[in-house]
């Protein structure tokens, strides 16, 4: 029996080392468990933003308070779970580009859009769950409209990497040797 190497790291560009590709992905669906809570129920973040305010503006209405914290609440839904698909997309691209050759352009297979496929139903699952979870919460209600919120914002970000990615590896920008 061979014994393995041990000189070389146990992960290499050929093997990727999927817990660090992983970790940030998980992470960020525990802070979005959190955010699901009563701790963050639009009572409690609302009755917040009101305390904030009144010190610094006495003379607002409650009624622009409660428009404001509607619209901070679905902003936050769009940075969450946009950011959340990024981190799906890193993750799955790190497990699904083992099996591909080192060097190869991401444009010059399938695995970029399997990945993004991968991270927008990931991102679409994760706030299904979220929101079917609110639904057993007295102060939070769990939303058709906000999964696809959430589901739409993930497509955007992955619309807005790929291209990011695109240009980055376009042969115009590339230095000339």
């Amino acid at each position: 029996m061979e014994t393995p190497d041990l000189s070389q790291p146990a992960s290499s560009p050929a093997r990727p080392n999927l817990l660090r590709a992983w970790w940030p992905a998980v992470v960020w669906i525990g802070l979005i468990g959190v955010e699901s809570t009563d701790w963050l129920s639009s009572n409690n973040t609302g009755s917040l933003l009101y305390d904030i305010l009144v010190r610094i503006y006495p003379r607002i209405n409650l009624y622009d308070v409660l428009v404001l914290n509607f619209y901070m609440r679905k902003t936050g839904h769009v940075v969450g779970y946009g950011m959340l698909s990024l981190l799906l997309l890193r993750a799955w691209r790190a497990t699904l580009a083992h099996g591909v050759a080192v060097g190869r352009s991401i444009f010059g297979s399938a695995t970029f859009l399997r990945a993004a496929l991968f991270a927008w139903l990931g991102t679409a699952f994760v706030a299904s769950m979220d929101e079917w979870h609110q639904t057993f919460i007295p102060s939070r209600t769990g939303s058709v409209y906000d999964v696809l919120l959430d589901s739409a914002a993930g497509f955007v970000s992955l619309l807005i990497a790929y291209f990011w990615l695109r240009r980055l590896n376009s042969p115009s920008l590339r230095p000339k040797t």
